[in-house]
């Protein structure tokens, strides 16, 4: 894709769009090149015939093809790579904590305490970060997501028709995703299939709750008991499906939330983790298996468990 490069004072750009491009929305399109504007004006300069599509007015729904060229009006636009809270931990592991890349996506062991986007309050997250460090990236956009507590393996798409191909994949459940979690209390079943469904709401605050209910959506988390402790249990978590706190919420409806789990978790218990100086969510995703969506080779992914993970479960050894 080509674009006029913008002086310090937004002017009108022509974009053309290349193969990679082609097939997606103009307003998808638009909400992506114009980031930091707000979609109301992005609809609103559509509407007004202010975008257009080789010179001529468009609806915001019109798929773009290959050799179209836009017109994006004198829109000021966020500057990218600016406001960015890049903090040491972050971007060591950006740096230095990359577990697979090609030329269509990379894998990275994202680490436990950071958003994986910018929104709800959140300046910017690991996506923004990664392009601030990477400002010669045409493309990165993330494939799925984790919760900012979680730490392990997310990825990164670097081209749009990767993104799509598995945007395509994850939704036929055919990523496997693995997870290990420290469930508090002895769990005795070996292995437990859970599909109890779940609703998600919104708080006044915009914080996100989901719990069990049968008037929400399908979830299926298999369960499988790695190893018993004391007073808590590792177990790896497989989620079938992708719903909003999956495992966080079947952990807690099985009577043994996840450890330090400020959410869903017991208070009493972690407030005795805090003591012992642990205090975040024991829920790393440690392995993804999937087709790449190019070379059509089985790939298999894992992500070290962190050290604050690996100490604690020591420090349950000992006792």
């Amino acid at each position: 894709m080509n674009t006029v490069q913008d002086s310090d004072k937004p002017k009108v750009r022509f974009v053309e769009i290349f193969e990679e491009d082609s097939g997606q929305r103009l307003d998808n399109f638009l909400i992506t090149k114009l980031k930091g504007v707000p979609k109301t004006r992005i609809y609103r300069i559509i509407r007004k015939g202010e975008v257009r599509v080789n010179k001529g007015r468009i609806d915001n729904k019109y798929r773009l093809k290959a050799g179209d060229v836009v017109r994006i009006p004198p829109v000021r636009v966020a500057e990218r790579n600016k406001d960015i809270d890049l903090q040491p931990t972050l971007k060591s592991s950006l740096e230095n904590d990359i577990i697979y890349e090609d030329d269509v996506m990379l894998v990275l062991n994202k680490p436990s305490g950071f958003a994986v986007h910018g929104g709800s309050g959140i300046s910017s997250g690991v996506i923004e970060a990664l392009r601030a460090i990477r400002p010669e990236a045409r493309f990165l956009e993330l494939a799925h997501r984790i919760d900012k507590a979680t730490s392990g393996c997310l990825l990164v798409a670097k081209k749009r028709s990767t993104l799509k191909a598995l945007h395509d994949i994850f939704r036929d459940n055919a990523v496997k995703k693995t997870y290990l979690a420290l469930l508090v209390g002895q769990w005795e079943r070996k292995k437990l299939l859970v599909t109890a469904p779940l609703l998600r709401s919104t708080g006044k605050g915009g914080e996100r709750t989901v719990k069990v209910n049968k008037l929400g959506k399908f979830a299926e988390t298999n369960f499988r008991r790695i190893q018993k402790y004391k007073d808590v249990t590792l177990v790896e978590a497989s989620p079938k499906t992708g719903r909003t706190h999956q495992i966080r919420v079947h952990s807690a409806w099985l009577g043994h939330p996840i450890v330090a789990d400020e959410r869903y978790g017991d208070e009493m218990v972690n407030k005795e983790f805090k003591k012992r100086g642990f205090k975040r969510l024991f829920l790393h995703a440690e392995q993804l298996q999937f087709i790449h969506p190019v070379t059509n080779e089985p790939m298999h992914f894992k992500a070290p468990l962190p050290d604050e993970l690996e100490a604690l479960l020591k420090q349950q050894m000992v006792k």
